[in-house]
C-alpha cells in the first residue's frame, strides 16, 4: 500500500476577505472530492485572506498510480482556480 501525500500554497491576490477566501477554498476543495475521491481539506495560512495552503492524501496499491494520482490533481487545482500556484510539496510513502 502507497500513500501520496501534497501541500499546495496558492496565492489568490483578489481575494479581499476571509469570507471571500472560505468560498473559493470550499468550492475548490468540494470539486476536488467528487472528482478524485480523495482526502482534502486547508491545513494552514487560515487567517490570511490572499494565502491558500491545501493539502490531500490518497491511498493506492502501486507508487505509480499514487504519484499519477497526485500530479492528475495538480493539474485540476491550475486549471479550476484563478489562484496561482506558489509552491507544491509531496511525497509517496
Amino acid at each position: 500500500m502507497f500513500t501520496g501525500i501534497c501541500k499546495v500554497t496558492l496565492r489568490a491576490e483578489w481575494v479581499n476577505t476571509l469570507k471571500e477566501k472560505r468560498m473559493v477554498v470550499k468550492s475548490l476543495i468540494s470539486r476536488m472530492k467528487n472528482k478524485f475521491n480523495i482526502s482534502v481539506a486547508e491545513v494552514d495560512c487560515q487567517d490570511i485572506h490572499e494565502t491558500i495552503v491545501i493539502g490531500f492524501s490518497c491511498v493506492s496499491g502501486e507508487s505509480n498510480h499514487a504519484e499519477q494520482i497526485v500530479q492528475n490533481v495538480l493539474d485540476f487545482i491550475e486549471w479550476n482556480t484563478d489562484a496561482v500556484v506558489c509552491n507544491t510539496e509531496w511525497e509517496i510513502y
